[in-house]
């Protein structure tokens, strides 16, 4: 069975919704028989890519809030994250284009290294000092981390053409199959699970997907975060 999950790095609730998925996973009796793969879906795909500003500063200008009212989100957005075991920085984050991490993730995908790659970037995006935007050594530093070779994904970075289609291809075939938020998980093209649920429903959605044959569905319970076009949902607590 194949899990297809579009999902972007700047995207809070993708980095949380991985955990909650993975969690289900691991537990998933048929564990050994199913192919997860990444796809791309860029939450801010019009921002240049030496557009960086802090995230709240970001936040408080979609959203018309305070910077108090931004960082309790932010502090709301760790608590959680921290409840599924993984770190994350609630002050001095950065925003910014996504599309060479795409890019890169899509090369990482050839190489059998995807998943260690999207984990090393929402790791070094959420819960590192060091941003992760507007630097290209960064990035070549976090793709070597992840087995890939560094000389190629500096390659790949230095061509913007590089993969930059297979980019698009993912963001047209969310489109086609409504989604217009993430993270969405598509589950051997028969279930779609939107944003951020419990494990309890990956898991659901796991066993039903393995069993049965059917059109794509949507299973959403209709209050899970996710981030779309709009910005992300802040949490209040």
């Amino acid at each position: 069975m194949r899990v297809e999950i579009w999902s972007d790095i700047a995207c809070p609730w993708c980095y949380v919704g991985k955990a909650r998925f993975e969690k289900a996973l691991d537990a998933f009796p048929h564990r050994d028989g199913v192919e997860v793969v990444h796809r791309s879906f860029e939450l801010d795909p019009g921002r240049a890519k030496g557009d960086i500003q802090p995230v709240l500063k970001m936040l408080t200008k979609k959203y018309g809030m305070s910077e108090a009212q931004a960082q309790a989100g932010e502090d709301n957005l760790g608590a959680q994250a921290a409840a599924e075991g993984l770190d994350y920085r609630t002050r001095d984050r950065d925003h910014g284009n996504t599309f060479d991490m795409h890019r890169l993730l899509h090369f990482a995908k050839e190489q059998g290294r995807q998943d260690e790659l999207i984990q090393a970037l929402y790791k070094a995006n959420f819960a590192e000092e060091r941003s992760v935007f507007g630097d290209d050594e960064r990035l070549v530093e976090l793709a070597a981390g992840a087995g890939l070779d560094a000389d190629a994904a500096r390659k790949v970075l230095a061509d913007p053409a590089a993969y930059a289609d297979d980019v698009r291809a993912d963001e047209r075939e969310a489109a086609e199959l409504g989604a217009n938020g993430v993270p969405f998980f598509v589950l051997d093209r028969k279930y779609g699970v939107s944003g951020a649920q419990p494990a309890e429903v990956f898991a659901q959605a796991l066993t039903q997907a393995w069993g049965e044959h059917a059109p794509l569905k949507l299973i959403d319970n209709g209050d899970a975060e996710a981030c779309g076009p709009d910005g992300c949902a802040v949490p209040q607590a």
